[in-house]
């Protein structure tokens, strides 16, 4: 619970306060006087009467009542002291920095839960332990450093780990980012990143509070909620991007160890993120640029004009925009030789635009002017201008800031001389601005936002779904475990996903006539082994009844075989969809394209079901290999809209199935008509 003696607490105490600001104890202390904080103002430490000039008790039962209680002792001691705190002196709040609970021991978690259950008793806030603090614009109650510069508007930054909320601190203070509060959960015994969240969504004020939220996470217990609030602050207008660490198994060794927290699945966190509008990123670097892009105005469309005076900087940008999707479109005509005719000998206008090493603030606005009021063909501007040192940059930079006030489309400051000018930098970011110091950090943060999902709606796609006949198919299944054919087959059919014709016998001659009626060529594939491939047991472009029974024999001779299925050979490109059932999570479903693409490169994208068409075209479009799917040097393309429509059927179909765990079609076969499930295996468990 967030109390609002945790937030605007009118009395706070420091127990454990020093007068060396080098200890958490002292250098809190300092924080909240040096931060101006107006409150009332105690400290205990049994060994002082007065600390940094403030009043000092030797023991907790000596102090008036108070608000906020920050605790800076040894662990052993804290549930006892948050006892009589909140019994005797009205204490709603308490911040506990110390470690050693269950991040460490078994006795140390038993500490915990005897401090939680005090909190939750008298209706206090917990924060931590095993946290750096909380601040905000009223109060700065961390023991660390860097305090950025806090304002109303400014970001809203959510860590599970108090270290990485410094580091993030770090990156973005050099970058000019505003805060408006941070948060370390620590342990997060009561009040994790779910919680903030949530509390954040339900007293979201649009005209005051922050739009946004920064979300450093180390472990995700309530996905749904997490969903819920993030899906919710971002249709009232807020932005979100996030990291979550310990996606793959070394990091989520890294993970535990620091909270005792189990690491999510990356496929799900990818889907989960996906399914709410999160921007996910993957660096303290891109989290604070993703931050510094939100500040400035919404970007309408995707095309980049770059303006410089170097150009290296200006090819590597226009690399990363056109990896990420983006455009630099090229400058040309009537218009571009006029600003051509306008800047000095040898400067280039085509995109990128090159004033030259001896190009003026002048030019800058020239450039600028045009870019904003004459080609309508850019969307947005970047201007990277830095110094060797020969010149100051205060006149360059004081007309992207005469600029960035009135243009109707977004300028990118890249200012790269944070060293050499340094002071102009700094003026800069003084009038409120950010800078991104690095243009390839920025043109890989840009696609991020630009490729993100909008939030998904909550409704279940049903039109063409038998749902009473699913439910049927799987009441009717014994035991656990892959199902027969014939049930798989039954269940697609439910879900209105196309199927290819197929026959299952154990009997040759039954075989031979199904491929008569079918037509030659035909496919043939063992039923029994999981893994067919692995054991000869699929057969492609039979061509001929004698083929078809001599392939029949030998594969009802491997072991575990129980039956021959047979199918007419289709030709297309070959898709994949997948689907596996991940605790708290619910279905995550993926999607590619089939064959070496999922084997070997990895490349499929991730959706929580039940997925929305918009989800289901985003997870497409997402893949490395997407250009296949649309066509490409001469080839024709797949039939998008029909994989779409597969991957909505399908999650609809495990919204209402929830015993199957793990399943997949490889390959569906595609064409620019049509997209057909060749081969399905579906694993459910009852219990």
């Amino acid at each position: 619970m967030i109390t609002s003696q945790l937030l605007h607490p009118a009395s706070i105490v420091v127990v454990g306060a020093s007068n060396n600001v080098h200890k958490p104890g002292g250098a809190i202390l300092k924080n909240l006087i040096h931060g101006g904080y107006t409150g009332e103002l105690r400290a205990v430490n049994p060994k002082e009467t007065e600390v940094q000039g403030v009043q000092a008790y030797a023991d907790v039962k000596d102090i008036p009542d108070t608000d906020l209680a920050i605790l800076a002792i040894p662990a052993v001691l804290c549930p006892d002291a948050v006892e009589l705190l909140a019994s005797e002196k009205r204490v709603r709040a308490f911040i506990i920095l110390s470690a050693g609970f269950g991040e460490e021991t078994h006795e140390g978690a038993l500490l915990e839960d005897r401090i939680l259950e005090t909190a939750n008793r008298y209706g206090a806030s917990l924060i931590g332990p095993n946290c750096i603090g909380l601040m905000n614009t009223w109060h700065h109650s961390v023991f660390s450093q860097p305090i950025p510069n806090l304002h109303p508007q400014g970001v809203d930054l959510i860590s599970s780990s108090g270290a990485t909320a410094v580091f993030i601190l770090e990156s973005a203070v050099t970058k000019g980012l505003q805060f408006n509060s941070v948060w370390s959960v620590g342990n997060a015994k009561q009040i994790g990143v779910e919680d903030v969240l949530q509390y954040m969504d339900e007293h979201f004020d649009s005209e005051k509070d922050s739009k946004i939220k920064l979300l450093y996470i180390e472990s995700i217990s309530d996905p749904d909620r997490l969903l819920f609030h993030a899906s919710s602050l971002i249709k009232k207008g807020c932005k979100i991007a996030a990291i979550k660490s310990g996606s793959s198994e070394s990091g989520s060794r890294a993970a535990s160890s620091h909270t005792g927290a189990i690491a999510s699945s990356d496929s799900a966190v990818e889907a989960l993120f996906r399914k709410a509008g999160i921007v996910r990123c993957y660096s303290r670097e891109e989290l604070t640029t993703v931050g510094c892009i939100f500040t400035l105005p919404e970007l309408k469309g995707k095309n980049f004009a770059i303006i410089t005076h170097a150009g290296g900087p200006g090819v590597m940008l226009t690399d990363a925009l056109s990896k990420g999707g983006l455009n630099v479109p090229k400058l040309e005509g009537e218009l571009a030789e006029e600003l051509k005719s306008k800047l000095f000998p040898g400067a280039a206008v085509g995109n990128p635009i090159d004033i030259l090493a001896t190009g003026t603030p002048e030019h800058l606005r020239l450039c600028l002017e045009y870019c904003e009021e004459k080609f309508d063909n850019v969307d947005a501007v970047m201007a990277i201008f830095g110094t060797p040192g020969l010149v100051t940059m205060f006149e360059m930079y004081d007309v992207l800031h005469e600029k960035m006030q009135t243009c109707k489309k977004p300028i990118f400051p890249i200012l790269p001389s944070i060293n050499t000018a340094g002071a102009e930098v700094a003026a800069f970011l003084a009038k409120g601005h950010v800078n991104f110091a690095d243009e390839v950090t920025l043109g890989t943060a840009l696609s991020r936002i630009v490729n993100a999902s909008k939030p998904a709606n909550n409704e279940i796609e049903l039109f063409g779904v038998d749902v009473p006949r699913i439910r049927r198919i799987i009441d009717s299944i014994p035991g656990d475990g892959y199902i027969e054919p014939h049930y798989v087959q039954a269940l697609l059919h439910s879900a209105g996903i196309p199927v290819v014709e197929e026959f299952v016998s154990a009997n040759k001659e039954e075989a031979l006539a199904f491929a008569r009626r079918a037509g030659f060529p035909v496919v043939a594939k063992v039923v029994g082994p999981v893994h067919k491939s692995d054991v000869g047991g699929v057969v492609l472009n039979i061509k001929s009844e004698q083929h078809l029974a001599l392939e029949f024999e030998r594969m009802m001779q491997i072991p575990e075989v129980t039956g021959i299925m047979v199918q007419p050979m289709l030709k297309g490109t070959e898709l994949f969809i997948g689907a596996k059932y991940e605790e708290k999570f619910g279905h995550v479903v993926l999607c590619g394209l089939g064959g070496i693409f999922v084997e070997v490169l990895k490349d499929v994208s991730s959706g929580l079901a039940p997925l929305s068409y918009e989800e289901a075209y985003s997870m497409i479009r997402s893949l490395r290999a997407y250009k296949i799917i649309k066509g490409t040097r001469g080839q024709k393309g797949v039939n998008e809209d029909k994989f779409a429509e597969i991957i909505v059927r399908l999650s609809t179909l495990l919204r209402f199935a929830t015993e199957i765990k793990e399943m997949d079609i490889n390959p569906l076969l595609a064409t620019e008509k049509y997209v057909i499930a060749v081969d399905a295996r579906i694993r459910i468990e009852k219990n």
